[in-house]
């Protein structure tokens, strides 16, 4: 049986390793050196413009604009925050009317109703108010700019207008004589009179709505697109609920 020289075994696995290890260097340094060259060859390489299309008109052709397009806000319209102003008064009154109901019937679908009402436009006159401080506009409407305000003899220095004269400018907003009828009222009268009244308070919002969209620039910002179209199909909806609670009573 041959001798076995351990330690020439040892240098033989010593010099196999060196082997193997100089070999596995050596792989990754021409691992190491492609990879450069791709990413030499990648910074090198020009990058391609962005393409900026513009969607064409229905019917139309889209076309592409120049790389150094930049996308524009549409600018804001006045009639923005007037729509914003309005509807806030517009809400109060509709919180006020719903504020009498505890004390004037007992009706349990109209006093959820009117619960619902009122949390909402609570909730959505706090939102209104922020939008408005945030753009820095008053959160109520400069009596110059109220619907009617330029009737003659309406602005005159020293006029004092009353919170329900101001209310009488609005779409839809209930009198001084149908808020003081619905005061006046208990059970089966409060609940007809409020059910006309706030038919009539909310077709009154959807119109403001429409007036908005039908003013040339005007309901741009998409907060307040967002918040119009929701009021829109919120109260075309309560509409139709106190329609059918009206229809139902005798």
């Amino acid at each position: 049986m041959p001798y076995i020289n351990f330690r020439d075994k040892y240098k033989l696995r010593a010099r196999v390793g060196a082997v193997a290890s100089w070999s596995a260097l050596v792989a990754v340094g021409a691992l190491t050196c492609f990879l450069s060259l791709a990413v030499s060859a990648q910074q090198a390489e020009p990058k391609a413009a962005p393409v900026v299309v513009q969607p064409g008109a229905p019917g139309r052709p889209s076309r592409t604009l120049p790389p150094t397009t930049k996308a524009m806000l549409p600018p804001r319209s006045a009639k923005d925050a007037e729509f914003m102003q309005g509807m806030i008064m517009h809400h109060a009154q509709a919180v006020e009317m719903t504020a009498l109901m505890p004390s004037r019937t007992d009706n349990k679908a109209l006093l959820l109703l009117g619960a619902r009402i009122s949390h909402s436009q609570a909730e959505e006159m706090k939102f209104m108010q922020r939008w408005l401080e945030a753009r820095g506009e008053p959160t109520t409407m400069p009596m110059a700019k109220m619907p009617g305000m330029d009737m003659p003899g309406m602005n005159m220095p020293g006029m004092d207008m009353s919170h329900h004269q101001h209310q009488m400018l609005m779409p839809g907003m209930l009198t001084p004589e149908q808020m003081d009828a619905l005061k006046k009222s208990k059970g089966a009268e409060f609940d007809r009179l409020f059910l006309t009244g706030m038919i009539q308070h909310h077709g009154g919002a959807l119109t403001m709505v429409k007036d908005l969209f039908d003013t040339p620039g005007a309901g741009q910002d998409a907060e307040l697109f967002n918040f119009a179209t929701d009021v829109d199909s919120g109260q075309r909806a309560e509409i139709r609920i106190m329609q059918s609670m009206l229809d139902k009573k005798p």
